[in-house]
């Protein structure tokens, strides 16, 4: 089937979970195009779907994905201060179930974007949102090729016995991060091979928190940008989604 960018703009994409309305954003490939493209998901960081999270969705689109930024907290809420940010977020991380079904929505929105390729599904996420890119690949959500945390959370969901893990998993981590330390790290890894995924963790030294983030320079409680590392960081996102989205 022939596709043309004509069918699919960006901008705001409005999609549901239940009665509540998310709002998503989605960044289509510039030109012409033949036949579905795959599509990757961003998966927003403890603030709400922000500006840094539709930049990423257009990175995608600049790859030649169709870039989908969903929204966790519905209605397109931000957090304005760490307490706000902390208040919006901290609802999702002591109800995974509710998490689960809130990023599942997504997906079954993306998949349903013409031009999309239903079957060659991606998600990235940064910080909060990393902890929502390897919650869809324990759900195997529908789709799903690739999964990809940028200094993620690891707590596992504790959502009772987790099937095999189909999609591919990479972790993109700063070894000095306060909110994911060495150890959490390892049940991480031992998490994923007991469920026999396709798994990857990278660990950056000397690199902390929201590394990928040129607004962060808390250095004193280990939030901090490193461009060098957010570039190398970047660069295997690129390799893994051109390697799962063939």
């Amino acid at each position: 089937m022939a596709t043309s960018s004509t069918s699919l703009h960006s901008g705001r994409h409005d999609y549901t979970d239940g009665a509540q309305t998310l709002r998503g954003y989605i960044a289509a490939p510039s030109g012409e195009w033949k036949g579905p493209r795959p599509v990757v998901l961003v998966a927003h960081a403890w603030q709400g779907q922000c500006e840094f999270a539709r930049e990423k969705a257009h990175m995608l689109a600049d790859l030649g994905y169709v870039g989908f930024a969903l929204d966790v907290y519905g209605d397109g809420r931000l957090g304005s201060s760490p307490e706000e940010n902390s208040a919006l977020m901290t609802p999702w991380i002591q109800d995974r179930a509710a998490l689960r079904r809130r990023l599942l929505a997504a997906v079954t929105a993306a998949r349903a974007l013409p031009g999309v390729d239903a079957e060659r599904v991606g998600v990235i996420g940064f910080c909060f949102g990393g902890l929502c890119a390897f919650d869809l690949a324990r759900a195997n959500a529908p789709g799903l090729r690739a999964a990809i945390g940028f200094h993620g959370l690891f707590m596992p969901p504790n959502l009772g016995a987790q099937d095999a893990i189909h999609a591919k998993v990479l972790a993109l981590h700063g070894y000095d991060d306060p909110m994911a330390k060495p150890d959490a790290m390892v049940g991480f890894a031992d998490e994923m091979t007991r469920a026999r995924a396709d798994w990857q963790v990278v660990a950056y030294g000397a690199t902390g928190h929201a590394f990928t983030n040129p607004h962060a320079h808390d250095h004193a409680n280990g939030l901090f940008y490193r461009e060098i590392i957010a570039n190398r960081a970047f660069g295997a996102m690129r390799a893994l989604l051109a390697e799962a989205l063939v």
